[in-house]
């Protein structure tokens, strides 16, 4: 017999069930009830939430996310949380993602280009007929086989006509990035017919906020960023903007030259490019360092910005504790999704 347990949420009074299969994550969005999310496998802690009442357990989850110090607490993972008993939650809830549908689309690979040795820009053509809605930030899935799926941010603003855009990094051994950067055989090339499910995730910013923004990325962590601040040209939103794109060596930063023309033509934009590791050969003169420090010492004090994080999982969880305990930063006004792989699920970080 199947067991379902009623949640509910304590701000808003809100409740839906949960069976006992599932998580709280994915009942929550089965009836349309939004939670924040960004991995959805227990690395980026986007979902973090407390349970005031009640039992749960958890799948395995990256100690980064949560601590075991903070599952004592209450604290809790809705993605990766199953409910023991009937529950009272403290979560906060994501208005303006509830009225885009997930949907399943079919695509065709439009071209394929590559700016750097290791980062592939994927073009998708949808079907003539099908109008894609997502917002800003948000990311798809591909559906391959054996059930398994790869996630994507989507690069290109939701106002620009044309194929969708991906950023995808090359991880030697990854089942999909092998298959785009032709480490496997067949190779993906133009032409080829791809599915994918969405738009997915709570990354996307929040427009009725007039606070400065600071936008922190790592890598192809740039991709949803890119998204919003062409939406925000689009849109015509003119809040400050601090860009703060980190890489290991000047190549990572593989659209510097459309961040640096962003720096000459928008007002209240400023661009910060850092490098963690560059060699002579670089002959960089740049910011040196990790990326979440240099916005450390530009901005000790947070308490008046949004902030938005994306990229590996150990930048994003950094950040979040050193902008809230160093920086002010309140806790509702960071945001991040998190690009983490089967690689980072491996490791000893998840318990």
């Amino acid at each position: 017999m199947r067991v379902s347990f009623r949640v509910t949420l304590k701000k808003s009074g809100k409740q839906f069930t949960v069976n006992q299969e599932e998580t709280l994550l994915e009942a929550a969005l089965r009836q349309g009830i939004n939670l924040p999310y960004g991995c959805k496998n227990g690395a980026c802690g986007s979902c973090k939430g407390k349970v005031l009442e009640g039992q749960v357990s958890h799948d395995q989850h990256s100690d980064s996310a949560m601590s075991r110090a903070d599952e004592t607490a209450g604290a809790t993972l809705f993605c990766c949380a199953h409910p023991q008993s009937d529950l009272l939650i403290e979560a906060r809830e994501v208005e303006g993602a509830g009225d885009i549908a997930v949907r399943k689309v079919p695509c065709r690979v439009n071209a394929i280009a590559k700016p750097s040795s290791d980062v592939a820009i994927l073009k998708l053509q949808l079907p003539a007929a099908e109008r894609f809605q997502f917002l800003a930030g948000q990311y798809l899935e591909f559906l391959l086989k054996d059930g398994q799926r790869r996630a994507y941010s989507i690069a290109n603003a939701p106002s620009q006509e044309g194929p969708l855009e991906l950023h995808i990094r090359h991880l030697p051994g990854g089942l999909f990035t092998d298959f785009v950067f032709g480490a496997i055989q067949p190779a993906l090339k133009e032409k080829d017919i791809l599915r994918f499910e969405g738009p997915l995730g709570s990354f996307f910013l929040r427009e009725d906020s007039p606070k400065p923004t600071i936008f922190l990325a790592a890598g192809t962590g740039f991709a949803p960023i890119k998204s919003i601040i062409e939406q925000m040209q689009a849109k015509k939103i003119e809040r400050p903007i601090f860009l703060y794109w980190g890489g290991r060596r000047p190549s990572d930063l593989y659209l510097n030259d459309l961040c640096l023309s962003w720096a000459k033509d928008l007002p209240n934009f400023e661009y910060i490019p850092v490098i963690s590791d560059a060699l002579l050969e670089d002959a960089w003169k740049g910011r040196t360092g990790f990326v979440h420090q240099a916005v450390i010492a530009d901005h000790p004090n947070l308490a008046g910005f949004q902030v938005y994080a994306c990229g590996a999982p150990v930048m994003v969880n950094a950040a979040r504790q050193d902008f809230s305990s160093k920086c002010h930063l309140p806790e509702e006004e960071f945001f991040a999704d998190s690009f983490t792989s089967a690689a980072d699920l491996a490791t000893n970080e998840i318990s």
